[in-house]
């Protein structure tokens, strides 16, 4: 039987990482994995992560499984987080494994409630989720996000390719910091997503994956708000891996906000037994320490405050690079990298250019020119704009 596999194409991002270690040179750059790197190159344990995991170590008694949702400490403290004022009456949840077990779920909830369910997805998206729909043969429907001249939203083209979205359809939106472009829509654009949404009955999905590594905690989940207020049913598929930095943990969280209480029941059975059916139990140890962290005043402060710090170093590197290339250039075509937002940014350069970079510089990114911001330090900036220069983008 096992002879009988076909081989499956790798992921190119995994494949990246590999070159990348086995490159000999020396100051060669990585730009391709998507992990916070502090100034040192490391990915950093929080302080409040430490504190939460002591105090889980001390204090714990059992392993015995949680519930088939997750524990309700973890779920009630991520929906106040992530909506703030919760409303309990049309609110279900279920913990998962990481963000993308929760947009698998989510697309696993859509399509037993809608088995002709079509998945409308920003072009460009995170490859992964057009992974999981393909292997999942859910049918989909790209809409025009990014404009490569301009490297900001394409909002005319988006909103006239979403309004073909059905009542019953999904359409797939990136709460903030759009991976991979790094560019965002503005809040009274989401303004009218909402407006084309209700008079289509399509409903929304938002991964939201960097909740604080944009604007702040609050400033990046407004949109997110936005439409959970305005639409009688919304999907929220939320990761703790970034903003807590418990990547390995495999922490998410789906949400499903439902028309009325008799629907919120339907769709919490319903994500129960999705559960059940794929992992059963789902994991415990990063929700506890994410519920440790957020239901305690002070953990919850320090962990914002170093949050702020990983945006804020963020938000410089963004600066620096941006004020490198004006000076370099002679122009200001690049000042769209400091008004992107997140980890990511999308150069807009050609394979052959990146592959450049690559080859005479060390530099390694995606072969569609997304470049992780936080590979980058203070000391790195300067060689990677003289080497985008030097490679004609």
């Amino acid at each position: 039987m096992l002879s009988n596999l076909q081989p499956q194409a790798p992921d190119k991002i995994l494949m990246l990482i590999e070159e990348f270690k086995a490159d000999t040179r020396q100051g060669k750059i990585d730009l391709g994995v998507g992990v916070y790197k502090d100034p040192q190159g490391v990915t950093p344990v929080m302080r409040a992560v430490k504190a939460a995991e002591q105090r889980i170590w001390e204090t714990q008694t059992t392993k015995a499984y949680t519930g088939l949702a997750g524990e309700a400490d973890y779920r009630n403290a991520m929906a106040r987080m992530v909506l703030a004022d919760v409303p309990a009456d049309r609110l279900a949840s279920v913990a998962s494994v990481g963000g993308t077990g929760a947009i698998r779920q989510a697309l696993e909830l859509a399509r037993l409630a809608n088995p002709e369910v079509r998945v409308f997805v920003s072009d460009p998206t995170w490859p992964n989720h057009l992974s999981i729909m393909k292997f999942m043969g859910l049918p989909f429907t790209e809409y025009r996000y990014f404009d490569s001249e301009t490297r900001g939203v394409d909002f005319d083209g988006m909103k006239a390719d979403i309004a073909k979205a059905g009542k019953g359809d999904i359409v797939l939106l990136h709460g903030c910091c759009h991976n991979p472009t790094g560019a965002n829509l503005t809040l009274d654009q989401w303004s009218e997503v909402v407006a084309v949404l209700e008079k289509s009955g399509a409903i929304p999905l938002i991964d939201l994956a960097y909740q604080g590594f944009g604007d702040g905690l609050d400033a990046d989940a407004e949109a997110t708000r936005l439409v959970a207020r305005s639409l009688p049913e919304v999907l929220i598929a939320a990761s703790c891996s970034k903003n807590f930095g418990i990547y390995r943990e495999r922490t998410g969280i789906l949400m499903a906000l439902a028309e009325n209480t008799s629907a919120r029941d339907l769709a919490q059975g319903s994500m129960a037994y999705l559960n059940r059916q794929n992992f059963s139990f789902p994991p415990d140890h990063g929700a506890r320490i994410v519920s440790t962290i957020l239901t305690d005043d002070a953990l919850r402060a320090d962990w914002a405050a170093e949050l702020e710090e990983v945006r804020n170093t963020m938000l410089g590197l963004r600066d620096q690079l941006a004020s490198e290339l004006r000076d370099l250039s002679g122009s200001d075509r690049f000042d769209f990298i400091a008004r992107h937002r997140g980890m990511f940014s999308r150069l807009g350069a050609t394979p052959e250019q990146v592959q450049k970079l690559k080859t005479d510089a060390a530099i390694y990114m995606v072969g569609d020119s997304r470049l992780n911001i936080a590979g980058l330090n203070r000391d790195t900036v300067p060689v990677l704009a003289r080497a985008i220069i030097d490679a004609g983008i």
